[in-house]
């Protein structure tokens, strides 16, 4: 009897060896992500659900606002929101941080801008700056093309207070989509425009563009410089390691988020089908991204997204 015992005690001891632990428990399986209808969200959150999907777990997007997704992150309704914009964000739901109603996990993307740009073209002939415009008053017929009404405030606070030499100046607001048309038609006969840009976005990609300096005033520095933050509700790195450990991984760049975008807004690809096309572009994102990142039942991440991603 002893003698069976100790041989069920080691076969059972070599069977726990050899079963896969969980990297995360059952109740990690399905991960919850706010979708705010945002390109750059979108590609992003299709990214992570492209990964995650592969690694056996069950990702899934809801459609939320802003203040909405910060709710929803309190009363833990959602699992992970990977747009919080800094600086624009930071005001308005800096307490959900300050109070610990949120963790905050890493920096996703840097070096993203909003301010004035100009054509390249018109760069070279000498806009660079806020302040040079006002040489060129003629030639801008006195106008900057902003976005749609609520959008542009800061640029008409720069009339009316005058800054830059611009009191006189007018900003047509319409719509992002107005905006880019007429940049289209002005740029094709090689006339001078000024105005808002920002990336990431297919801009970037459509139109050789150049971003103005010393618009610190009016949208910060660093060419209206800003940084995105993934966020998740309290606790979540606790309960689920293994997805938060993917999730410090998972850091972008101005160029994927580019292209990503491109594909879904001018190609009308979309974001599940553009996030695995960039995915196979960039295997060394896929690397650094799966670093020590296991499948939902313990198994070697890398090599489970590889099979499922790179090479189907």
């Amino acid at each position: 009897m002893k003698a069976f015992a100790l041989y069920a005690s080691a076969a059972l001891t070599i069977f726990m060896a050899a079963a896969p632990a969980h990297a995360d428990p059952e109740s990690c399986r399905k991960v919850k992500f706010s979708d705010l209808s945002w390109t750059d969200l979108s590609l992003t959150n299709a990214t992570a659900s492209v990964i995650l999907t592969a690694l056996g777990y069950e990702p899934e997007q809801t459609i939320l606002g802003l203040p909405v997704t910060f709710e929803s992150l309190k009363n833990k309704d959602i699992d992970v929101f990977l747009g919080n914009w800094l600086p624009v964000q930071e005001q308005e739901f800096k307490s959900y941080v300050n109070n610990g109603d949120v963790d905050v996990i890493t920096t996703n993307l840097t070096g993203a801008k909003f301010t004035l740009a100009v054509p390249t073209y018109v760069a070279k002939a000498g806009v660079t700056s806020y302040d040079d415009l006002s040489k060129f008053s003629d030639k801008f017929n006195s106008t900057i093309y902003g976005i749609e009404a609520g959008s542009n405030q800061p640029l008409l606070d720069m009339i009316s207070a005058g800054r830059h030499g611009l009191k006189d100046w007018n900003v047509v607001e319409s719509s992002e989509a107005a905006m880019l048309t007429q940049v289209d038609k002005m740029t094709k006969g090689k006339e001078w425009i000024v105005f808002l840009a920002w990336a990431p976005h297919p801009m970037n990609l459509n139109f050789d563009l150049t971003y103005l300096s010393g618009g610190d005033k009016e949208y910060g520095p660093n060419f209206g410089g800003a940084t995105v933050r993934t966020l998740t509700r309290k606790g979540y790195r606790q309960e689920c390691p293994n997805v938060t450990k993917f999730l410090e991984n998972l850091h972008f760049d101005i160029d994927y988020e580019n292209v990503g975008m491109n594909e879904i807004m001018t190609n009308s690809v979309e974001p599940i089908d553009a996030a695995r096309k960039l995915i196979k572009q960039h295997p060394d994102m896929l690397t650094a991204w799966l670093d020590g990142v296991k499948t939902f039942d313990g198994k070697d991440g890398y090599a489970a997204a590889k099979a499922a991603v790179l090479t189907n």
